[in-house]
């Protein structure tokens, strides 16, 4: 009696790649999972400051540095026009952008310069994981007293929301604050 060996015959293109549901989920989780090494890696620079031996900081990754800090300066609520500009930054990195809700701590009271910005949003996440509060930072530009444009800096939701905290509060700002 002769046994047949599967080893001679090549697998087929769904044995060796798996359903394409699979192959989705697959390249989903990887793609959060290479987000959160991304994070985890910011919170690590994040810790040290920028060293001799030329690693840059999380500041310097995301290009926070030289930005007016807020702490111990005069504080006021946003306008609705910056509202929409800061919406606007933070609906790129989030699924339906429409649906957000906004936690709106006050800014500083500046004319002129980059600032930092923080805030929480509650939305779909790209990444389940981050569904709901996230946490996020923004760099927002200040002319003539208001915000005309912000970009995202660092954003998180989850376990990861305290690596947003954190960055916050080096710039004396609260993202759970509201004004």
């Amino acid at each position: 009696m002769k046994i047949a060996s599967n080893r001679s015959r090549p697998l087929s293109s769904r044995t060796q790649y798996g359903s394409p549901a699979i192959v989705n989920r697959q390249t989903k989780w990887r793609g959060a999972a290479a987000v959160l090494a991304a994070g985890l890696a910011l919170a690590a620079c994040a810790s040290s400051p920028s060293s001799p031996s030329g690693h840059a900081s999380a500041q310097d990754l995301l290009g926070l540095n030289n930005i007016q800090d807020a702490s111990g300066i005069n504080k006021r609520d946003l306008t609705p026009e910056e509202k929409q500009v800061i919406s606007h930054a933070v609906g790129l990195s989030v699924a339906n952008p429409n649906g957000a809700q906004y936690r709106w701590p006050q800014i500083a009271n500046t004319e002129d310069g980059a600032i930092n910005y923080c805030g929480m949003v509650n939305a779909k996440s790209p990444y389940p994981a981050y569904n709901g509060w996230q946490a996020y930072i923004v760099e927002g530009a200040i002319s003539g007293g208001k915000m005309t444009s912000a970009v995202v800096g660092l954003i998180a939701g989850g376990k990861d929301v305290e690596i947003v905290r954190k960055m916050c509060k080096k710039y004396g700002l609260d993202p759970g604050a509201t004004g």
